[in-house]
């Protein structure tokens, strides 16, 4: 369960941070930013942040236990 609720934790992370590199135009080297196409949206999107923020989240609630 705590991966679950990692994972929602981990993309949140990964929307917030690589809408704001994205936007800016730049790929944010390692992080791998790319655009996105979400349906009728363009949304930017990088899977090595999203597996690091999801990993730091359920290391995070580990950690609470």
């Amino acid at each position: 369960m705590d991966m679950l609720k990692a994972f929602v934790f981990g993309g949140i992370l990964t929307a917030l941070v690589a809408g704001l590199v994205g936007s800016q135009g730049s790929s944010g080297g390692a992080l791998a930013v790319h655009l996105m196409a979400l349906g009728d949206y363009d949304v930017f999107w990088s899977w090595p942040l999203f597996l690091s923020g999801s990993g730091l989240s359920w290391a995070l609630m580990l950690l609470q236990r």
